[in-house]
């Protein structure tokens, strides 16, 4: 089963997170000396001088993730998950990958995108309100202390959230709960890992018989390449890369096309729907989550210091100008 352009084309050599860690991350002395991620994928512990450490709290006081708690962003956050949830359907999915699938709306760099994210805040986000290119430098800054090798891997979280630019006007303008957000499969039941699960109960295909069971339209071990996940700037950014020649790895285009799907990566759901290569690739994306989600943070980034090294990483495994 496939769908188009959307398929991933799996090279026949895979990067294995093991075999590309420096030495001192592959040792695991005891169980002490183990760092369990969401999801239960367990590494080394980094050294304390510079290996990153997960912070207990995000910026404004409160546990990372906690949709729960008051704060003075749970209102704002909660109605996007609402909207959200109605609004995410097939059919919406489906005519959303028709549309944006043209690359039809301008042709910039990397780089230029990167730019334009400073008009973006995410308001599904409850851990940080800063600009989005912010957050793309923590992200990318803390995994390259800790992966100073995989330099794949530092592009990637430079450039894993450069789909929200569907928020902008030149992109179509399109609302913030068709950009942003956790994401989940449709065409399926949705399960209760899910953020704000309540509100699925006002979706057209809740009641669907055709998708309201565990396989829904699918088969087991179908692949996620064949799953219609919720839209946003995930998909579209998997798209803009593949369709535009990049030399990333497959476990690359895996974290930009599926970081924003907690249920599988945090709660474990969906597995059953995964194909080997969709579990090969799950490992890098344990990994990268941690800095995902832990290295948001009011400390800013000099940007003009950190430039030219990204810039080198573009030029190598991306075009000069892609099309959108």
């Amino acid at each position: 089963m496939s769908h188009g352009f959307w398929r991933v084309y799996l090279r026949t050599t895979t990067t294995r997170p093991k075999e590309g860690l420096p030495m001192a991350d592959r040792k695991i002395a005891s169980d002490s000396d183990q760092l369990v991620l969401d999801g239960g994928f367990i590494m080394a512990k980094m050294e304390p001088q510079g290996g990153f450490e997960a912070p207990e709290i995000n910026a404004f006081g409160q546990s990372f993730r906690d949709y729960d708690v008051e704060s003075e962003r749970k209102k704002t956050v909660e109605e996007f998950y609402r909207v959200n949830h109605i609004s995410q359907t097939v059919d919406f999915v489906k005519k959303m990958r028709e549309e944006y699938g043209k690359l039809d709306k301008t042709e910039m760099s990397i780089w230029e995108c990167c730019e334009l994210l400073n008009e973006v805040v995410d308001e599904s986000d409850p851990d940080l309100d800063e600009p989005q290119i912010e957050h793309l430098l923590q992200t990318a800054e803390a995994i390259r202390k800790d992966y100073p090798n995989q330099d794949w891997l530092h592009l990637t979280a430079l450039i894993h959230d450069l789909g929200k630019v569907l928020h902008l006007p030149s992109f179509g303008d399109l609302p913030q709960w068709a950009v942003v957000g956790d994401t989940y499969p449709l065409g399926c039941a949705f399960d209760e890992s899910i953020v704000h699960h309540k509100y699925f109960i006002d979706n057209p295909d809740y009641n669907n018989p055709a998708y309201n069971t565990k396989y829904g339209m699918y088969e087991d071990g179908c692949g996620l390449e064949n799953v219609f996940m919720s839209w946003g700037h995930d998909d579209y950014m998997y798209l803009v890369a593949k369709e535009n020649g990049t030399t990333l790895p497959s476990a690359g285009l895996f974290i930009i096309r599926y970081h924003s799907f907690y249920p599988l990566h945090r709660a474990g759901a969906y597995k059953h729907l995964m194909n080997d290569e969709d579990r090969e690739n799950l490992q890098w994306l344990k990994i990268f989550n941690k800095y995902d989600l832990y290295s948001k943070s009011k400390v800013r980034i000099d940007v003009e210091k950190v430039k030219p090294y990204y810039l080198s990483l573009i030029d190598k495994y991306f075009p000069a100008k892609l099309k959108w």
